[in-house]
């Protein structure tokens, strides 16, 4: 496979699961506007903009008083979702995933391609003004289900040759800096607060859709430590770390040796490490900040492994040179 073709179904697998993530965060935001307090409205934007790596454009998000919570709703999931100048807004990870779709449309099914495009097609023509006068929750709730749809799309007509692992393997390395930056988020708001610490997790659980599998391994009391290990260790949910690596791991071993041959070789070693490390280094951890600080670093360096290795390598290192 192509260089560029590969890297096109990757990113297109990262933006679609970055804007899922945040359509699962927004949707859950602004149902909260409507019965929690202020202290847990702010917790909640702030949240969403540590795990987006961004700023607030109104700088530090206070509980200030009613009126302003309203109105900095407002403003902050405007920018979170049709801010053209903010590249992890949801209109511009959908843009993204679907202008890299346009372009790898060879290497996707025709299904795949109208899913996207007609999802596409519908965010294109919206504006903040017009989700937040009906329902903002259900446009988001729409948006995550349009995307959970092309993804059973794909995996029902997809080939099972490169293109796939590709496009998978940008999704899991997506979602596991998303788990790791928001479990580290809520670690360090625990900190700050002494209550309502099990609201709080059963908000991080309800995110990663875990709420329910939890209640039935742990029973109906959230506990800080019981879901943290749930989201870490558990190999049957489908957004553990433990899944993802495990996918990691096989969606590299199938696609095989990159031009950037060490690259890839310490890409396939790194991933099977980080799913031995939360399998076997994390029960007996006691310190999860400083495991989870590790995990965020090994993540972002697999993604720069899998860039060296298959997408942006030395000119001397390309097939045939």
């Amino acid at each position: 496979m192509l260089a560029r073709s590969a890297e096109g179904l990757y990113w297109m697998g990262r933006y679609l699961a970055r804007a899922a993530h945040l359509c699962r965060l927004l949707r859950l935001q602004t149902q909260a506007l409507v019965d929690r307090s202020e202290r847990e409205i702010s917790v909640g934007w702030r949240r969403i903009y540590r795990t987006m790596n961004r700023e607030p454009p109104m700088g530090e998000i206070e509980a200030t008083g009613d009126d302003f919570i309203l109105a900095d709703s407002f403003t902050l999931a405007d920018d979170l979702t049709f801010e053209r100048t903010n590249p992890g807004a949801v209109w511009s990870c959908f843009a993204m995933g679907r202008e890299n779709a346009r372009q790898m449309r060879h290497c996707i099914s025709a299904e795949m391609w109208t899913r996207l495009n007609l999802a596409y097609l519908r965010i294109q023509k919206l504006g903040i003004s017009d989700i937040w006068r009906r329902s903002p929750e259900d446009f988001y709730a729409q948006t995550a289900v349009e995307i959970d749809t092309f993804a059973g799309v794909a995996a029902s007509t997809m080939y099972r040759g490169d293109g796939w692992a590709f496009l998978q393997l940008g999704r899991v390395i997506e979602r596991s800096q998303s788990i790791t930056s928001l479990l580290l988020f809520q670690l360090a708001a625990d900190d700050e607060q002494v209550e309502d610490i099990a609201t709080e997790w059963t908000t991080v659980l309800r995110i990663h859709d875990a709420q329910e599998a939890y209640h039935r391994v742990y029973g109906m009391n959230v506990a800080r430590a019981d879901a943290m290990t749930m989201l870490v260790t558990d190999p049957l949910l489908p957004n553990s770390l433990a899944r993802l690596f495990g996918q990691a791991s096989d969606y590299l071993a199938s696609v095989g040796p990159g031009a950037g041959a060490r690259a890839s070789g310490r890409a396939q070693r790194l991933a099977g490490r980080l799913y031995a490390m939360v399998l076997y280094e994390w029960p007996d951890t006691d310190d999860h900040d400083d495991f989870l600080h590790r995990m965020d670093a090994y993540c972002r360096e697999l993604h720069e492994l899998v860039t060296a290795a298959w997408f942006d390598y030395a000119v001397e290192d390309a097939p045939g040179s």
